[in-house]
């Protein structure tokens, strides 16, 4: 499959965001990756499931909603109801993987767990089969336009491989520093889906830049 781009919202959320979603769904855009930042997790705030839910109403894009949220299962039936399509959890956050998934999944969601760049990607190896997608964070999870970290790539390709030797089903992710250079690498690695924040809206002409993703 040809790689996707996900727009992060991160850097423009508090501008015209419903305009900048009407011309994201005009051009042809299939994912919105959305940061969710509770100031615990990561010492950062950005939105919750309110957000979201308004977002839902204007939208037909695929929310792909990424929980950066200490203890994200006492909340996380309300990101369920507000529309996510896509639910991503961190590892690290949580004591309780199995069941989150559990969750999410009897929800008739899409279930993805994410990790660190210090967490080793083979603590997931239990849940692959279960998954419909893993983030391979490239940064450290807070901030947009921080520099990618390419040694995450040996975890997409590990990832890569665990997919095809088992047959398993679930998309590579990665989001951190992507950019005209780090693009191509992720796709050559063999990720699905790489989310383009800082680099994507920098700029006026949103058309524009998704035409160089797709290029590149």
């Amino acid at each position: 499959m040809n790689m996707e781009i996900a727009p992060s919202i991160l850097s423009v959320y508090q501008q015209d965001i419903y305009a900048i979603i009407q011309e994201l769904e005009r051009i042809g855009i299939r994912f919105l990756h959305l940061d969710v930042m509770d100031n615990v997790f990561v010492p950062n705030f950005t939105f919750d499931e309110t957000f979201i839910q308004r977002l839902r109403k204007d939208s037909h894009l695929i929310f792909d909603t990424h929980l950066m949220i200490q203890e994200p299962e006492t909340t996380m039936a309300k990101y369920i109801e507000a529309g996510a399509d896509l639910i991503t959890f961190h590892f690290e956050a949580t004591d309780n993987v199995q069941a989150l998934m559990d969750i999410i999944h009897q929800s008739g969601k899409k279930v993805g767990i994410a990790i660190k760049p210090k967490t080793p990607v083979e603590v997931l190896q239990p849940y692959l089969h279960q998954l419909d997608l893993v983030l391979v964070m490239s940064v450290e999870p807070g901030f947009g336009g921080q520099l990618f970290q390419a040694t995450m790539l040996d975890k997409v390709k590990w990832l890569k491989e665990q997919k095809e030797n088992h047959h398993y089903s679930y998309w590579i992710e990665i989001d951190g520093g992507m950019n005209q250079d780090t693009l191509p690498l992720a796709k050559k690695a063999g990720v699905d889906i790489a989310v383009v924040g800082t680099y994507f809206f920098k700029g006026k002409n949103i058309e524009q830049k998704w035409k160089e993703c797709k290029q590149l």
